[in-house]
């Protein structure tokens, strides 16, 4: 009876705020319900005025490519960011602590710099014109880098020693000897930076990703999409740091000794051994970006509606927007977002279930 009682508190929350919640929201999709008026049943109606809503149909498309495409660079980025923080580096302790700081930042704060960043005058516009006019310059010195550390490598192993293309003490070298290079052709003329030419780009107007003239995913929502990895990918970095710890190091030195590169280490032997942790860190991403809300809350009309809207702002506009609110069709949406993240995440664990699981 104890351990009943200091769960009633939570489980009187989950009664009140989800499954009654649920239960009105479900029985309001199949009502005419406007806020100001006694809800009667009308039954498929709203759900079909939905799903005939163009507004609705770009918002599903939205909220898809969204998901999808934040929920695969923040999986990668996160597992080769904890992969490099594993390693034994001088001052590890204080890039775990500067990496994760997104994380913990406002999600308005950090919606606010990146407004601030892409606007027509903004840093990056900026960015782009001076590499644009630097480019000659970065393009010799990258060429220089291949070439020299190339010929390292050569020499290295023409000399019986083993040297890896990417060798970090033999990269040092070339980029040394690579700037140096750069350097005397820009000062003797041979090399030249351009002038900068102003670049207008305006990143939240109207303009979309297309592909067969077919309008695919707007610039305004990549943005977004940047935004959403810079800041959930220290978080998902963390779980898969904890998953490192547990992988056997007698995996590794057995790779090695079989002759395996680092790459084949980390394709054969990491990723293997994370696919539980892989398997979660996917499911909370798509929940997560499903249910994205609140940067397009924040942009507003900074950017046309149509470019940015999702799922859940649809269903948050239907209610609250002004005069009657079809809030019918705000609660017929809103099952449908939950029924879709059901059935995303079913099918993620049908077809890449965890190894545990019992599959």
């Amino acid at each position: 009876m104890t351990a009943y009682a200091f769960l009633m508190p939570f489980l009187a929350v989950l009664a009140v705020f989800f499954f009654y919640a649920f239960g009105r929201a479900v029985y309001y999709s199949f009502s005419d319900f406007n806020l100001f008026n006694t809800p009667h049943l009308i039954g498929l109606k709203p759900y079909g005025d939905v799903l005939s809503d163009t507004n609705f149909r770009r918002a599903l498309t939205n909220t898809l490519l969204y998901a999808v495409i934040t929920t695969v660079l923040q999986t990668v980025f996160a597992l080769l960011m904890a992969v490099v923080l594993n390693r034994r580096l001088r001052g590890l302790a204080f890039f775990r602590a500067a990496w994760y700081m997104p994380s913990i930042t406002s999600s308005v704060v950090i919606t606010l710099i990146f407004l601030w960043l892409f606007q027509r005058r903004g840093a990056a516009n900026y960015l782009f014109s001076q590499l644009g006019a630097a480019l000659p310059v970065v393009g010799a010195f990258l060429l220089l880098l291949v070439v020299i550390q190339a010929v390292q490598v050569a020499w290295e192993r023409s000399r019986s020693l083993p040297a890896r293309a990417l060798d970090p003490a033999l990269l040092v070298v070339s980029a040394l000897l690579a700037g140096a290079v750069t350097a005397v052709l820009t000062v003797t003329g041979v090399l030249h930076v351009r002038e900068a030419v102003p670049l207008d780009y305006q990143y939240f107007a109207d303009r979309w990703v297309q592909v067969g003239g077919v309008q695919v995913i707007s610039v305004p929502m990549l943005v977004i999409i940047a935004q959403n990895v810079f800041t959930t990918v220290p978080t998902l970095m963390l779980f898969f740091l904890a998953g490192l710890q547990g992988v056997p190091g007698a995996l590794y030195e057995a790779a090695e000794i079989d002759g395996a590169t680092p790459v084949q280490q980390f394709l054969n032997v990491t990723v293997p051994m994370l696919r539980p942790v892989t398997f979660y860190v996917v499911t909370v991403g798509l929940i997560g970006t499903l249910q994205m809300f609140d940067q397009v809350a924040i942009i507003g009309s900074a950017a046309p509606q149509n470019t940015i809207v999702t799922l859940a702002y649809y269903v948050y506009r239907n209610t609250f927007q002004n005069g009657v609110a079809p809030v019918n069709l705000a609660s017929a949406a809103a099952i449908l977002l939950a029924l879709i993240t059901l059935a995303l995440v079913f099918v993620q664990r049908r077809f890449f279930v965890a190894p545990e699981s019992g599959s």
